[in-house]
């Protein structure tokens, strides 16, 4: 399974996405710059966590614009793998992947540590590896996490089964405890919290594996 990590000018999480699947799952990574109209011969893509462009407008809004989504909007829009992790789901909801808006955290300041995650949702290529109700531990680390959506939009996200995991502790005032969700087809995953920051041991939790794990699986059952 070969893996495009998205670079975008203030990216910060590249590397540890790149390292996380090609290291500690085995798979082949390949990083794709901004600017590029194509995403090459990939089976997954992968938008990582940072300040794209600064988040000098707000968080994803000018990334949104970028060359490479226009290619990113195609391969989702084919059944493509797409997980967008921190800032990488923030541009995912302003290029309209995803439902809903991330706002600032109620705190009103950055957190950055370890959370708790119940997974809601074991039917979707990113969850498939773990069991309903699993808690997960993942860092988190971000200044604008709250999600937000109006009453329909979350109602939807619930019927449809399509929240992935919530947080238990909610660290940031994410409405009905939102910490990642899923695109009504269910091959794009946005989630707050970091997986490729939790993939072995030494990093204080390999839970986040887990995610990547349940890709590769329906990778392997496709061929």
């Amino acid at each position: 399974m070969r893996f495009g990590v998205i670079v975008f000018p203030g990216s910060n999480c590249d590397h540890d996405a790149l390292y996380a699947v090609s290291r500690n799952l085995g798979q082949p990574a390949e990083f794709i710059w901004h600017d590029s109209s194509s995403l090459g011969d990939v089976d997954a893509v992968i938008l990582p966590g940072g300040f794209a462009y600064g988040d000098y407008l707000r968080c994803g809004a000018i990334a949104r614009f970028s060359p490479v989504m226009k290619a990113v909007g195609r391969f989702a829009a084919e059944g493509g793998l797409v997980l967008g992790i921190c800032n990488g789901f923030q541009i995912l909801v302003e290029a309209g992947l995803l439902p809903g808006a991330l706002l600032r955290n109620r705190s009103l300041k950055f957190i950055c540590r370890e959370v708790r995650l119940r997974v809601e949702t074991t039917d979707s290529p990113f969850t498939n590896a773990v069991e309903k109700g699993q808690v997960l531990r993942m860092p988190i680390a971000h200044g604008e996490g709250c999600y937000f959506a109006d009453e329909r939009t979350l109602d939807e996200l619930a019927e449809g089964d399509r929240i992935a995991f919530r947080y238990l502790d909610n660290p940031n005032g994410s409405l009905r405890d939102i910490a990642g969700i899923l695109s009504p087809a269910r091959n794009v995953l946005g989630m707050m919290p970091h997986p490729e920051r939790a993939t072995e041991p030494l990093m204080g939790s390999g839970d986040g594996l887990l995610v990547f794990r349940s890709m590769l699986a329906v990778a392997q059952a496709i061929r």
